[in-house]
């Protein structure tokens, strides 16, 4: 029997630039509705790792991505599908400006129906406040509008001016003022103490803060104080979604039934996808997760998945756990497969070198060297094809690499051909693949059974 269209709450939070207040509104508002008892399921638009670790702990619940071109429209319609049979509320929190990049956040809010809440950062306007708002909304015909939340507002008086440039008073979901909290980390933006603190690859994961719920709560009380926290759950019905049953999707095959990955897990190699490890799990894999900064050793496993991260903020632990690199080295001399991802790549290199020319020995599994830079080095969608099987993906980093090591393959754009001199290199040596490439494992359980060694179909 087919499933019926299940239907629930739904709400994109978009806005017209990175930077306006999307994933501090996202993490509240999950967090004040999940303090009043709702169940609340998060989605991040796009590729990201930061965020999720902000709504992961507000909502108590795994983050997932929804990306038409990343995940694929199927994938996309499981997972909305899924979260709207079993939770009160379901969060997108949006990438870039709302029309930014080809799938961009509109399109899948039209996609799907999701009504759009934008977030405009007002700090510095009054009447443009009401022209931003009204051409988000109708850039598009028919795009599903829930209205728009003002940030960073300077005092009520700046509020109400907000709200009378607005074409439409019932599109105010409100104001949250100008707020700062505590002591930011190594390596945050010093653009002041935010919220949720900024480094160079974007927030600072939740984890890295001892206050990081104390952060949240702030935030939510804030949010409490507008007429979008002051919503309860029969309010929230008004942006109710009927989500369309999903097709029938291909079973995952056991590829790595029996077989153990490690997988890197700590401050420094924390770009994992909650749904690669699912990914791992459904291929049959028993998963371990292990620190490469703090172990002495690689736990007993067949495979190592060592994500992306910040090694660069942690080469002296990196170079002092001597032990940890006589481990990956026993691991790749046994022929038994370890796939690292850019952060996790940069380790295996002989050293990196920082800004400031400092250069700071790393385990030298892979010959070559890694030089950290100001300026963002690669960014955007890619993907990249092994044995046969395309795995798609995106790349992200501040940091370029020399290295002598072969390159058996790259990676390439959507729609466009791989080429020598583009995308980012695919690095084999021995048991090692290693790349700048950041892969989602759902779109190719085979491709990632190849790299991790599994027996392939």
């Amino acid at each position: 029997m087919a499933q019926a269209a299940a239907r629930c709450p739904a709400l994109l939070i978009a806005a017209p630039a990175s930077g306006q207040g999307k994933t501090t509104t996202v993490a509240a508002l999950a967090r004040l509705h999940t303090r009043r008892g709702l169940r609340v399921q998060v989605f991040k638009c796009g590729p990201d790792f930061l965020d999720p670790h902000w709504h992961q702990l507000a909502s108590g619940q795994p983050v997932h991505q929804l990306d038409l071109w990343m995940n694929g429209e199927a994938d996309c319609r499981q997972r909305l599908h899924a979260a709207a049979q079993s939770n009160d509320l379901i969060l997108v929190e949006g990438v870039m400006g709302l029309f930014d990049g080809m799938p961009s956040a509109a399109d899948l809010a039209q996609h799907f129906g999701v009504p759009v809440l934008a977030v405009v950062d007002a700090s510095a306007m009054a009447g443009t406040f009401g022209a931003l708002a009204f051409g988000l909304q109708h850039y598009r015909a028919d795009m599903p509008w829930a209205g728009v939340l003002a940030n960073r507002v300077g005092s009520e008086r700046h509020a109400q001016m907000l709200r009378d440039g607005l074409r439409d008073s019932a599109d105010w979901m409100g104001a949250l003022m100008r707020v700062s909290h505590g002591e930011e980390p190594a390596g945050a933006s010093k653009k002041g103490a935010a919220l949720l603190p900024e480094r160079h690859l974007g927030l600072v994961a939740a984890h890295e803060l001892a206050d990081s719920a104390q952060r949240l709560d702030a935030a939510a009380d804030a949010l409490a104080a507008t007429p979008l926290g002051q919503m309860g759950p029969q309010d929230l019905q008004r942006w109710a979604v009927d989500f369309p049953a999903p097709d029938d999707l291909r079973p995952v095959p056991p590829l790595l039934a029996g077989r153990t990955v490690a997988v890197g897990r700590d401050a420094a190699f924390c770009f994992t996808y909650a749904a690669n490890l699912q990914t791992l799990e459904q291929l049959g894999a028993r998963v371990v997760c292990f620190s490469p900064l703090d172990d002495a050793a690689l736990p007993e496993c067949d495979a190592v998945w060592l994500p992306g991260g910040y090694p660069e903020l942690h080469t002296d632990r990196i170079a002092a756990n001597t032990g940890m690199k006589a481990s990956l080295m026993a691991h790749v001399l046994q022929r038994k497969p370890l796939w690292a991802e850019c952060g996790g790549m940069m380790a295996l290199f002989e050293s990196i070198t920082h800004t400031d020319g400092i250069t700071h020995p790393a385990w030298g599994l892979l010959p070559g060297h890694v030089r950290m830079q100001k300026r963002l080095a690669a960014l955007g969608p890619q993907q990249l094809v092994v044995d046969g099987h395309t795995l798609r993906g995106h790349t992200f980093h501040y940091s370029t690499a020399q290295s002598d090591a072969p390159v058996v393959s790259r990676t390439s754009r959507p729609d466009e051909p791989v080429a020598a001199d583009a995308g980012e290199a695919l690095y084999r040596l021995g048991s090692i693949h290693a790349s700048y490439f950041h892969a989602w494992f759902p779109s190719s359980p085979v491709a990632v059974a190849h790299l991790l060694g599994g027996v392939t179909a």
